[in-house]
């Protein structure tokens, strides 16, 4: 990669992946893009457009306009929003996705999105799930993913693209707020542990589910674009996780910290529902193969991180 063109890059990998891959490329050769722009460091510290994923045109025109060699599209509805605008969620998800391969196709680039664990159904593996298994979601968010990995294969195929996506478990941020994803009340729960003291959690005890700290993620999506094309047998949908836990684990580990933590329970059913259809773990192995995936954050050495960063923030 040497000029990169990153669309929702002011949401909750977006801004972060675009400080990240500045500090690697050069500031002038990353051009985040959004569709409004903020006061946000990642909006303000290089080179902004402003950019609705659903006009074709305009992508195309602004990623010749920079010269840009690739295409790291991360504008999506996340899970919880989608099934509430499911309509909504396909013209945004799909059309965008759309638009950014043509993108990608036009300008002869290398191409990147992520997939999600929202790709798995309930009759998916739901232990150690295997790269390659049954993906039969049940929402409009999944639905989204899995056509988004066979498309981005088809781009392959078809057009030659050098399209590579992963499957990213819930993802842990101290930057960048929540924003209607399924997991996020792992998120939630550090910023309230600080705050408050307590978190009401609106996943239920024993819900394991897949996630990973941002800082790992990140290294990931580089990691993953730079390795050797001919190794790549998984182009666009590999597993990768760092650690699986239910909201208890959470808990406990932050009160080693905060020992007066509480937390309570207060089920919403429809992110309930879609956390169950999902799997307690995954298996990253192909990942670990194919272009040497390694996760460093656990649970325990991610909660010291979070709590001492959101700390430092207070």
């Amino acid at each position: 990669m040497k000029r990169i063109l990153i669309t929702g890059a002011l949401g909750q990998i977006g801004s972060e992946l675009t400080l990240k891959l500045r500090d690697i490329y050069g500031t002038d050769n990353v051009i985040a893009t959004d569709i409004r722009k903020t006061d946000t460091e990642a909006a303000q510290s290089g080179p902004f457009e402003i950019l609705d994923v659903t006009d074709g045109n305009l992508m195309v025109e602004l990623a010749k306009k920079h010269k840009a060699d690739t295409i790291i599209h991360m504008a999506a509805l996340l899970s919880a929003t989608a099934e509430a605008k499911p309509v909504f969620a396909w013209n945004l998800n799909m059309g965008g996705l759309m638009n950014a391969l043509e993108t990608a196709r036009e300008i002869n680039g290398q191409f990147f999105t992520p997939s999600s664990i929202g790709a798995f159904g309930p009759t998916t593996p739901k232990d150690n799930t295997p790269q390659d298994t049954i993906c039969r979601p049940t929402t409009m968010y999944g639905v989204n993913k899995v056509a988004g990995e066979l498309l981005s294969d088809y781009y392959f195929h078809k057009f030659g693209v050098d399209a590579r996506g992963l499957r990213f478990p819930g993802l842990i941020s101290y930057v960048t707020p929540p924003g209607g994803g399924t997991t996020d009340y792992a998120v939630e729960i550090y910023y309230e542990a600080i705050k408050n003291d307590k978190y009401t959690s609106y996943i239920n005890k024993g819900t394991y589910m897949d996630m990973m700290y941002m800082p790992d993620a990140l290294n990931a999506i580089v990691d993953l674009m730079e390795a050797d094309a001919s190794k790549l047998k998984h182009r666009n949908s590999f597993n990768v996780t760092a650690m699986s836990f239910e909201p208890e684990e959470i808990a406990a580990e932050i009160r080693k910290h905060i020992p007066s933590f509480e937390m309570s329970y207060e089920v919403d059913p429809i992110r309930q529902g879609i956390a169950d259809s999902w799997p307690n773990s995954i298996d990253p192995s192909a990942a670990k193969e194919e272009w040497g995936f390694k996760a460093e954050y656990d649970l325990a050495k991610m909660t010291v991180d979070m709590l001492d960063k959101l700390k430092g923030l207070k």
